[in-house]
């Protein structure tokens, strides 16, 4: 890793639209696995932080004004980091299983963008990431493991986001 990019972490957020309350039978499953992941997540290798309240997991923090909607951030090292821990483990169990929990949304629910080392991102710093990427598409400043981009280049932009590009249905 070059000092340009150590300078940098990669910060990530995903989004979910449940199926069901989280305290239903149909979810028993996932909230029963999310110690489990988040604890394989806290001991992999490159990762740096995610967003949890007090009871551990961030299940309970609002994101978008919706109810139905759940967060997960972290940062990591580098995108490698990210994905090893994402295809391996007990969250790619739960990945082959998500969609008996959430539901199919067609916007983009997730975007990575690059921190400076140490920066903790906020809410809303990743509802503004991820409407820039369904404005804009992957750019520097909010892209996706497929298009991805070096750190640094991305610089802060001001944009006219369009009410509808929330997540509500």
């Amino acid at each position: 890793m070059t000092d340009a990019a150590a300078a940098f972490e990669l910060a990530q957020v995903n989004l979910a639209r449940l199926k069901a309350p989280l305290d239903s039978p149909q979810l028993k499953d996932f909230v029963d696995a999310l110690d489990p992941v988040n604890a394989d997540a806290d001991n992999a290798d490159g990762f740096v932080w995610r967003l949890q309240s007090e009871e551990g997991d961030a299940t309970d923090i609002a994101v978008f004004g919706d109810d139905w909607l759940i967060i997960n951030m972290s940062v990591w090292r580098d995108a490698d980091a990210l994905t090893t821990y994402m295809y391996q483990g007990h969250h790619r169990e739960m990945l082959a299983r998500r969609r008996e929990w959430f539901e199919r949304v067609q916007e983009a629910m997730a975007t990575l963008w690059w921190v400076p080392a140490g920066h903790r991102p906020t809410v809303a710093e990743a509802e503004s990431r991820l409407l820039h990427l369904r404005t804009h598409g992957p750019t520097p400043y909010a892209f996706t493991l497929r298009t991805s981009f070096p750190p640094g280049v991305g610089e802060p932009v001001a944009l006219d986001v369009p009410d509808d590009l929330g997540c509500s249905v």
